[in-house]
C-alpha cells in the first residue's frame, strides 16, 4: 500500500529516517560497487540484485567439498549435492506464499516457463488462445509466441494482449476481465508478470487466477519482478503455476537458479502431460536406472537434471538473509523508501516545471518507481552514472528505480535527487 509519511527534502531528515530503520545493519550485509571512492546509488535490484558479502564463504564450502570428495561430495559434503535442492525449497516457499511440495529450484526463468507450458498449455480446436499483458518482458512474449506456432496456431489470432486505456500507462483489471469474458470460450491459458517490468504495476494475481477459472483457463504468472520485492500468496490465491527469477531481488547472482511453483492441486494429476527427466522420477528409486519413469509427487516432477550446486549456493547465501528478516519487515521498509523517492521526484518538479513524469501507479507497485524524463533522453541516464547513481533504462524512454530494502536507504534516494535535480 501506498504511504502518507511527513518527509522532508533534507539530508538530516533521511539520515535520521536512516538510523531509525530496523533493517539498517543489513547493508552493511552486501557488497556495494564504489564511484570515487564512495557509495553508488545502486537502484538496479530489479535488474541484479547485490552480492551479499556471505556469499563467497558459501560457494568456497562447496568449491571445498568437491576439491575434498570429488563425486562423493554426493553425499559426503557438509551439504550434500544430492539433495542440495532441497535445503532452498522451505526458504523459497515461504517468500511466494507456497507449500514446499508446491516449489522447486530448477533451470531459469524462461526454461521454466516452456516447460510448464507443455503441461499448463494444450490447446484444443476450440481452446487455444493465450492471454497476457501488452508490454510483458520480451522473453515471456517470445516464449509464449513460440508456443503457439509450436502448436500450428497464427500469433495474430491466438495471442491476446491486453493494453492500458488511451493516455494510461497501466493495465486496468476490469479491462483484464473483460477479455477473459470476451474470449471466454476460446482461452486455454493466461500468462501474466506479475509485476510489470516496465511500469512496475503490481497485478492483482487472486483477482485474475478467479477470472481466468471462472471461464475454464489455467492462469499462470511470470514472477521475476515479484520474488523477494511484494507479497506473494500463490498457494491461496489458487495459481496454476508460476516461474521467477532469483537474481534481481533475491541476490543471487547473474542467470543463477530460477524457482517454479505448481499448485498442489495440479500435483494430483499423474496424467499431465510433461518432458520428463532423471531428477523427476521418484528419489525413492532414481537410482534403480529402471526405463520406465516413476513422477515425483511435488513440483519436483519438472525437474530435469541434478542441482547446480554452485548456483544454488550462491541463492542459499541470499535466502538465508530473507529467512532471517522475514518479507513482512522487507515490505513495511520497501513502502516507506518508495514512498520517499516519489515524494523526492515531486519535490523536483515544483522546481522543474513538472518535467518528470511517474508512470508507476500509487497503489499497485513494489519497490520500482518508473520515470519519464520529459524532454530528456537517454543522455539524463547516462549523465546519472556519471554521477555515481545506477538505475536503468528501458527503451524508448523510461528511467527505472528500485530502492530494494535491504541494501538501499533513505539517504540514497536524497542524493540520488539531489543529482537529479541539478542534471535537469
Amino acid at each position: 500500500m501506498h504511504l502518507i509519511n511527513n518527509f522532508k527534502n533534507d539530508i538530516h531528515s533521511a539520515k535520521k529516517m536512516d538510523d531509525t530503520d530496523p533493517l539498517k545493519n543489513y547493508r552493511e550485509q552486501f557488497i556495494i560497487p564504489q564511484h570515487h571512492n564512495q557509495d553508488i546509488i545502486y537502484f538496479t535490484g530489479n535488474s541484479l540484485g547485490l552480492q551479499p558479502k556471505t556469499t563467497q564463504d558459501y560457494l568456497l564450502q562447496e568449491l571445498n567439498d568437491w576439491g575434498k570428495y570429488g563425486v562423493e561430495g554426493h553425499f559426503l559434503a557438509k551439504n550434500p549435492w544430492l539433495s542440495y535442492h532441497e535445503t532452498l525449497t522451505n526458504k523459497m516457499a515461504k517468500i511466494v506464499g507456497a507449500l514446499p511440495q508446491e516449489t522447486v529450484m530448477m533451470n531459469q526463468l524462461t526454461v521454466n516457463l516452456h516447460l510448464l507450458m507443455v503441461s499448463f498449455y494444450c490447446p484444443t480446436p476450440q481452446r487455444y488462445k493465450i492471454l497476457c499483458e501488452s508490454k510483458a518482458f520480451p522473453s515471456d512474449q517470445y516464449a509464449l509466441q513460440s508456443q503457439i506456432k509450436f502448436h500450428g496456431y497464427t500469433i495474430e489470432d491466438a495471442l491476446i494482449e491486453v493494453e492500458p486505456r488511451q493516455g494510461e500507462f497501466h493495465v486496468r483489471e476490469e479491462d483484464i476481465e473483460a477479455a477473459i469474458e470476451k474470449n471466454k470460450d476460446s482461452l486455454a491459458l493466461i500468462m501474466i508478470g506479475g509485476v510489470n517490468y516496465f511500469s512496475g504495476q503490481v497485478f492483482d494475481m487472486k483477482r485474475i487466477a478467479e477470472a481466468g477459472h471462472k471461464v475454464g483457463a489455467v492462469v499462470g504468472f511470470d514472477l521475476a519482478h515479484a520474488a523477494g520485492n511484494i507479497e506473494l500468496n500463490l498457494h491461496d490465491w489458487n495459481v496454476d503455476f508460476a516461474s521467477w527469477c532469483t537474481y534481481k531481488y533475491l541476490n543471487s547472482g547473474p542467470g543463477s537458479v530460477a524457482g517454479v511453483f505448481v499448485h498442489e492441486k495440479n500435483l494430483k494429476n499423474l496424467d499431465l502431460p510433461l518432458f520428463a527427466g532423471w531428477w523427476g522420477h521418484d528419489k525413492a528409486t532414481r537410482f534403480l536406472m529402471d526405463k520406465t519413469f516413476v513422477p515425483m509427487h511435488t513440483a519436483e516432477r519438472w525437474q530435469l537434471s541434478n542441482a547446480p550446486v554452485l548456483s544454488m549456493a550462491a541463492c542459499r547465501a541470499s535466502l538465508d538473509i530473507f529467512e532471517e528478516v522475514g518479507m513482512p519487515a522487507l515490505i513495511q521498509k520497501s513502502n516507506k523508501l518508495t514512498a520517499y523517492l516519489e515524494f523526492i521526484i515531486q519535490e523536483i518538479n515544483l522546481q522543474k516545471n513538472n518535467c518528470l513524469q511517474i508512470i508507476t501507479p500509487k497503489v499497485n507497485r513494489g519497490c520500482q518507481i518508473s520515470i519519464i524524463a520529459n524532454g530528456y533522453g537517454k543522455e539524463l541516464f547516462t549523465n546519472l552514472i556519471k554521477h555515481g547513481v545506477m538505475p536503468d533504462w528501458r527503451e524508448p524512454n523510461v528511467i527505472r528505480c528500485a530502492t530494494v530494502p535491504l541494501y538501499n536507504s533513505f539517504e540514497d534516494i536524497y542524493r540520488f535527487g539531489q543529482i537529479l535535480s541539478s542534471l535537469l
